[in-house]
């Protein structure tokens, strides 16, 4: 499957953060004025959120008021179970979320 630079480049960098944090999943998401958010999963005995969530989450708190057309989660099963709802709550319907596996190579594409 051949990405936009623009796509590319959240795939690599929900990759990088997934590494340096040594993490299960990363993502990253764009928004309207072309800000990247990059996060990676939490997991504490007193919260558990999602690395998509956060990276919506983040984009949110930072005054985004919608994402553009992409979105990408790392896992390094490139089986990650991915909840779409708060991409769809942000960006609408119809953005493509990709998942990738470890090495970065797109295992699915789904869509919000």
């Amino acid at each position: 499957m051949t990405l936009s630079p623009e796509d590319e480049k959240l795939v690599t960098l929900a990759r990088t953060s997934r590494a340096r944090n040594q993490s299960e999943r990363g993502a990253a998401v764009r928004d309207l004025d072309g800000r990247t958010y990059v996060a990676t999963s939490v997991s504490l005995p007193s919260l558990e959120i999602g690395a998509l969530d956060l990276a919506v989450a983040m984009a949110i708190s930072s005054g985004a008021t919608g994402l553009e057309a992409g979105a990408a989660v790392v896992s390094g099963s490139g089986q990650a179970i991915v909840d779409l709802n708060t991409v769809r709550e942000l960006a609408g319907t119809d953005v493509p979320v990709y998942v990738a596996d470890g090495d970065g190579t797109i295992v699915s594409v789904r869509t919000s």
